[in-house]
């Protein structure tokens, strides 16, 4: 249990940077840059992907072991766009819909796709016990 909660801990320090990537990028091309929040939302999404694998597959899981790095980059890429939809569904309903803020409801899109990210990682993609660098 006690490396479960020490790799939860180090999948959101990680989280923590990809969220201010992403928040941050959606904000600047929204309130700068004019493009359409959901249009922002998934190229800021998509930017906070790349490093999140990058910290995430060095940081916080241990690579399967018999698993190629290309089929594990895949299955990676297939759960982030899940996780972009989920992400665009939290962020359009909660704008549409509900007529919360865009900034406010990505709070919240964000808590969802967090929870769906690390559960489905540890899922398909960690190896384990094995220690990570």
């Amino acid at each position: 249990m006690k490396k479960l909660i020490a790799q939860f801990m180090k999948f959101g320090v990680v989280g923590v940077i990809a969220f201010v990537i992403d928040y941050g990028l959606l904000v600047v091309l929204t309130e700068l840059f004019g493009v359409n929040y959901l249009v922002s939302a998934t190229i800021s999404f998509t930017v906070s992907v790349i490093f999140n694998y990058c910290a995430s597959m060095r940081y916080v899981f241990t690579h399967k072991e018999g698993m190629s790095r290309t089929r594990e980059f895949v299955i990676f890429v297939v759960l982030s766009v899940i996780g972009l939809l989920i992400n665009n569904g939290c962020m359009w309903a909660g704008v549409e819909l509900l007529g919360v803020h865009y900034l406010i409801t990505k709070i919240f899109a964000t808590a969802v796709v967090m929870v769906w990210n690390f559960v489905t990682r540890k899922i398909f993609l960690d190896g384990g016990d094995a220690q990570a660098a």
